[in-house]
């Protein structure tokens, strides 16, 4: 090989080992392509009536705590269902107040800082406990927890969305792997549903991580497999936890 070729190789060699390093300290997008902020996309909400949507969205206040996704999506549900106090002398309900009027010593250790954070199944409790703490006595909880990633269980998870959009009187909460859908963080996570677009097959989620984010559509398919992966082991006491649907409705 002659001099010259051997420079121009080591220089081609230099300049892809720069690229490759660049690329590595490259920061990640804010959201990956599953997520589009809802300032990109208003399209829906402005011509659809978007009940849930309005009746929730003032409502969804950041998490008060790195572990409090469970209590802050409970508190904006309710409180949207609630609606705002009639009376001047009537504060909108805070996560702290709801934690204190439920008194569920657990719930309250698990989303201070630093704690294990909400299961599934806690979730469904104490967001039937909240229902009487709000005065929504009449009110039951349900859910939808899908198996699997089959059709019958998209079919099934888009019936839920759909009958979640007719009215503004029932709330409905998703546990959901986020960085499936954000294309960061990998773990459980816990927010409101704000609409489901039928034509696009996109729903808009309520982030109440708002440290880091503001309401992003994602594509019903992505936010199913968001549901169904399983939270790993660096997650102590949750490692294996899958999601689904939290509906907070009037009882029948």
């Amino acid at each position: 090989m002659k001099p010259t070729d051997l420079m121009l190789t080591s220089a081609v060699l230099l300049i892809a080992l720069a690229q490759a390093s660049l690329a590595e300290d490259s920061p990640l997008p804010k959201l990956g392509p599953n997520a589009i902020p809802v300032t990109e996309a208003t399209e829906y909400l402005r011509a659809a009536p978007a009940p849930d949507y309005w009746a929730f969205a003032e409502f969804v206040k950041p998490q008060f705590t790195t572990s409090a996704c469970g209590v802050a999506s409970v508190t904006a549900a309710v409180n949207g269902l609630a609606g705002l106090p009639a009376n001047a002398e009537d504060t909108v309900m805070t996560q702290p107040d709801l934690l204190e009027a439920v008194g569920d010593a657990h719930w309250s250790e698990i989303s201070a800082e630093g704690g294990d954070g909400v299961m599934f199944d806690e979730l469904v409790t104490y967001a039937t406990e909240a229902l009487p703490v709000a005065g929504l006595d009449s009110y039951a909880v349900s859910t939808f927890k899908p198996v699997d990633d089959s059709a019958e269980s998209l079919a099934t998870m888009r019936d839920w969305l759909t009958l979640n959009e007719e009215s503004a009187e029932d709330a409905m909460l998703v546990y959901f792997n986020q960085g499936v859908v954000t294309g960061d963080w990998d773990g459980p996570h816990v927010s409101v549903i704000g609409a489901y677009d039928a034509t696009k097959d996109e729903v808009l989620i309520l982030e109440v991580d708002q440290e880091w984010y503001i309401p992003y559509w994602t594509p019903a398919p992505v936010l199913l497999e968001a549901m169904l992966k399983p939270t790993s082991d660096e997650h102590g006491v949750l490692e294996g936890q899958t999601g689904g649907f939290v509906r907070l409705a009037p009882a029948n």
